[in-house]
This record gives structure tokens, sequence and C-alpha cells, in this order.
């Protein structure tokens, strides 16, 4: 965890209830099951705060509400909200989320990454950050930067 936090006393919000997901199809097994909202939620919800022990969802970070899924066009957009406008984690926070959905999904998906408007002092060059694969790349070539990230992930269970 970081030293010196920027925000020391975030809200802590109840965790909305866990559906089960019923599966209706009757498809093969070489079908393409579709990926939805729920599911990108599920996969995001329990990365871990950098700064704090809480998940994104306990500080409604990312909430299902801000996931968009364009299954038939392979894409995925994750809008998340920093707690303060001068969040200094929000690159981690979206690199920790960029790195999550890019192990849980198909190679196929295109992963958009963005800061809510208005929510963050650097938006425009935080969401190009994000969003370049360059950058990203290089981001992922640092060791104590893949240790932080990994730090945040859940475990597979």
């Amino acid at each position: 965890m970081v030293t010196g936090l920027i925000n020391e006393n975030p809200i802590i919000y109840p965790k909305k209830e866990r559906r089960l997901r019923t599966d209706s199809s009757t498809t093969d097994e070489f079908t393409p099951e579709p990926i939805d909202q729920l599911e990108i939620f599920d996969h995001i919800r329990d990365i871990k705060d950098p700064e704090h022990p809480n998940t994104l969802e306990d500080l409604r970070v990312v909430t299902e509400d801000s996931v968009e899924v364009d299954d038939e066009n392979s894409y995925v957009r994750v809008t998340f909200t920093p707690t303060v406008e001068h969040c200094s984690m929000a690159t981690v926070i979206g690199l920790c989320v960029r790195v999550k959905l890019l192990r849980s999904l198909p190679s196929r998906y295109k992963i958009d990454i963005r800061v809510a408007p208005g929510s963050h002092a650097t938006e425009d060059a935080l969401n190009k950050q994000l969003n370049d694969k360059e950058r990203v790349a290089a981001a992922l070539e640092n060791p104590n930067l893949v240790e932080m990230v990994d730090e945040c992930l859940p475990s597979e269970e």
C-alpha cells in the first residue's frame, strides 16, 4: 500500500448483491458465449484500491452502470470514477482494470478504459495514457508497477 494517503477517509458504499447467472442457451462447446455488462462488472468489482483495503466496488470507483458492452462488435468500455479529482492512483486503477479484462476476456475484444467526465483534474491525459497500447505495454514492463497491479487484482478462484 502507498504511504501518505491522498483520500484518508473514503466513503464506503454497500455492495450490490451478486446475481447468479442463468444460462438458458443450448449451444455446444464451440459456440462463443455472449458477454454482457454483468459479466464484465463481476470481473472488475473485486479489484482492490491501490491505497485502501477496499474494492473498487466498495468505493464506487466502478459500478455496473459504468460498464458498456457491445458483444456483437467485441467492444467493452469501462468508465471509472476516482474518489478524489486529484487522485494520483487513477492511472494504476485504470491499468488494473485493463489488465484484469485482458486476462479474462477473449483476445478479440477491444477494451476502452476511461475516467468519468469531470471526475479527475487530468482527465484527457489519463484517458490518452490508459488507451495507448505502447504506453500500456511500457508500463507492464516495469516490474514494480506489475507487482502493484497484481496486488490489487483478486486471486483467481
